[in-house]
């Protein structure tokens, strides 16, 4: 287990004191956060909307079996006053992870339903930590996303976006999703700069790209990003569409948080989690690649804009979210990811690999026959017993082979070849040995010629 470390306002020396608030614990986000805390050795407390659902709950608490203290969890809702005061209480640090995210590609979602819980339900969680802030709560790290940096859907040309770029929430060429995420980054700030002294606490924001990589629990199937990888690995559309995203590792995101809540330097900044910007067509090859001998079928074609168009007749996420992206490049600096988190990015294939190992395994994705778990995240039952009935395949295999190995020894011309095999291997030393007495003879003759001398 990774030995956790302790900013300047935490005693080391007493880790059991040090309580970490993690809202929406059970989110494809807040999930790696709350596994990584806990493997570093952290008590960790986690909000979840309801503690009725046993099967979700006890998943949650399997996260880290081992774990040095065991998770806790309390419910509490973003979009009530209730809970959030216990939820708090004798916290350190609060990692604000909880989070609205719709499936952009199919619908296009009101602002009301977006906006007000966004911001209200942050404001919630930072009311809460500044009451409790002059007690306990001295740093909080909220998930903000990329596209409060920029999220319009044309960039300018050779820019390089960072933490300064700010999306402009009044644009009207921005979606729903964008402008909540930006509002609601922006009200935090406001709120910690007006807070009273005796109420302060630092504030450190991490501002993901497209977030991909494994889930770890099944309820994780109505993540954006994992609705859009499955609709590559089911091969929903015959192709894909000429979009360039800027991705990240989910697991990176969750190291991003840990560090964030540590190092002194991030307090009261913000910090862009990317790993490169990628092609469409690219994720779906580096899925094919490794998939498709395992028996997917994987479009990795690309699909031509008039078909694009079309689709978007029919499709507001479509028309809207996705038509004006195409055949655009988003360029990033990650350089506080990597300069003062400490945070190196995870190789692209490894993050798009593992996110679709992750996905058969929590059978979120269909397991082919010639499926055969190399790499994969965790050892679970087969499917329809598609592969105990591949190894039973093989075993039925290898006895026939063994067999058949068996009765070709008996066979006459089998023993010829093998015999003429040791004859041609024996050639060679008689021919050492026909050479060793032919160079005696001539030692001799010279040592005779010269007792004539």
């Amino acid at each position: 287990m990774v030995q956790a470390s302790y900013p300047a306002w935490q005693d080391a020396a007493a880790p059991a004191a040090q309580v970490i608030l993690v809202t929406g614990a059970s989110g494809y986000v807040g999930s790696h956060v709350t596994k990584l805390l806990l493997e570093e050795g952290h008590r960790v407390r986690g909000t979840v909307r309801s503690l009725e659902n046993e099967a979700k709950i006890d998943s949650l608490k399997n996260l880290v079996p081992d774990a040095k203290f065991p998770l806790e969890l309390v419910a509490a809702d973003l979009t009530k006053d209730e809970g959030w005061d216990k939820a708090v209480e004798g916290c350190s640090g609060i990692m604000h992870v909880a989070s609205p995210f719709p499936d952009l590609t199919n619908v296009v979602v009101p602002e009301e339903e977006l906006i007000g819980p966004a911001k209200e339900g942050t404001l919630r969680v930072l009311k809460a930590a500044a009451a409790a802030s002059a007690k306990t709560v001295k740093r909080v790290v909220l998930t903000a996303s990329f596209a409060s940096v920029f999220g319009e859907p044309t960039p300018e040309a050779d820019k390089v976006y960072n933490e300064e770029n700010w999306t402009d929430p009044e644009s009207a060429t921005i979606d729903s999703y964008t402008k909540s995420k930006t509002i609601a980054e922006k009200a935090a700030w406001d709120f910690v700069k007006e807070l009273p002294d005796d109420q302060k606490f630092e504030l450190a924001v991490i501002n993901p790209t497209l977030i991909m990589g494994p889930a770890l629990l099944e309820g994780h199937k109505n993540a954006t990003s994992v609705n859009l990888m499955s609709q590559i690995v089911n091969k929903a559309y015959p192709g894909v569409p000429r979009l360039n995203f800027s991705i990240c590792d989910v697991r990176d995101v969750a190291k991003a948080h840990v560090k964030a809540l540590t190092i002194p330097e991030a307090a009261n900044n913000r910090h862009i989690i990317s790993t490169d910007s990628v092609w469409m067509k690219d994720i779906a090859m580096a899925v094919a690649k490794e998939f498709k001998p395992q028996g997917y079928s994987i479009s990795t074609g690309q699909l031509p804009y008039f078909l694009c168009w079309v689709a978007g007749l029919f499709n507001k996420g479509m028309k809207n979210n996705v038509l004006p992206r195409i055949g655009k490049v988003l360029k990033v600096d990650n350089k506080r990811m990597v300069e003062v988190l400490g945070v190196e990015p995870t190789a692209i294939d490894c993050t798009l690999q593992d996110m679709v190992y992750s996905l058969v395994d929590l059978g979120i994705v269909r397991k082919a026959k010639k499926y055969k778990q190399a790499g994969s995240r965790a050892e679970v039952p087969a499917v329809n017993g598609e592969v105990e009935e591949d190894k039973k395949e093989e075993k039925e295999g290898e006895e026939k082979a063994e067999e058949d190995g068996e009765k070709k020894e008996l066979e006459p011309e089998d023993k010829e070849k093998k015999e003429d095999e040791e004859i041609k291997e024996d050639k060679p030393e008689q021919k050492e040995d026909t050479k060793e007495k032919e160079e005696a003879v001539k030692e001799e003759k010279k040592e005779e010629t010269e007792g004539e001398k």
